[in-house]
């Protein structure tokens, strides 16, 4: 099936690694004009090979900055067609059970992982609704779904807390053709996982219990996430797509 795409311009945020970054070479491909945002800088190479790339470095917490930037992207362009959120942090060794977690840690892990989902919708949803076209993708994770009795409590309700608010912006703009969707992953082999490759044999017992016997790849993520951007999927908003190779299916 081929795609296609009635938008011009994208926002991706956490664009500079694993799914963000594949997300954006996939909407250059595209022709979209696409601007990453991040704390860390993509590889040179990249931007040099996407000519529809632009790159801002930004603190994504930092709305005063945020305001700014997407404003200008959104004069330059007429539109913010798409917005792509994979912002997210996972702090294995300081996010921890809520009965243990620092404060200090709680409130950076929601800033991150969920105020700035709120930021950018604030800012990027009235520009959608004055052009009537807008699709939303944020990106949650299956730990929203479930506890853990080794868990990331912070991680894992901010991510649960996505999905609400998409649902929410989604049921109350959709009379501005504006769409919401989130996607859950399972385990993906990004840079959040370099855990990885300090021990092997954590990923190889993880695999094992994955029906589909392999961690999912950016690009599993980043093909749903450019079906829901497409015009083949404009009757759906409001819901989620488990992508985690079959792991949630298990009794």
């Amino acid at each position: 099936m081929k795609l296609n795409y009635l938008g011009k311009s994208a926002i991706v945020t956490g664009s500079s690694g694993g799914m963000g970054l594949d997300i954006s070479e996939r909407l250059s491909n595209n022709k979209i004009k696409t601007l990453m945002l991040d704390i860390k800088e993509p590889p040179k190479k990249f931007l040099k090979k996407n000519k529809y790339m632009i790159f801002k470095k930004i603190d994504l917490t930092n709305f005063k900055e945020l305001k700014k930037i997407i404003n200008k992207f959104y004069k330059e362009n007429n539109s913010i067609d798409y917005l792509v959120n994979t912002t997210g942090v996972l702090w294995f060794e300081k996010d921890v059970s809520l009965i243990d977690i620092d404060f200090e840690i709680w409130d950076k892990v929601y800033d991150i992982n969920l105020k700035t989902m709120v930021s950018l919708c604030k800012l990027i949803i009235p520009k959608m609704k004055k052009n009537k076209f807008g699709s939303m993708v944020h990106i949650s994770s299956i730990d929203a779904l479930s506890g853990d009795n080794k868990p990331q409590d912070a991680y894992g309700s901010s991510k649960a807390a996505m999905i609400r608010i998409s649902k929410s912006i989604a049921i109350q703009f959709a009379g501005s053709n504006c769409r919401s969707n989130v996607i859950l992953p399972g385990a993906i082999n990004t840079p959040m996982q370099d855990r990885w490759k300090k021990n092997p044999k954590l990923k190889k017992n993880l695999e094992e219990n994955i029906p589909l016997r392999r961690v999912g790849k950016p690009k599993d993520i980043s093909s749903c996430v450019m079906f829901l951007l497409s015009d083949e999927s404009q009757y759906i908003t409001g819901t989620e797509i488990v992508v985690d190779g079959g792991v949630t299916a298990k009794p």
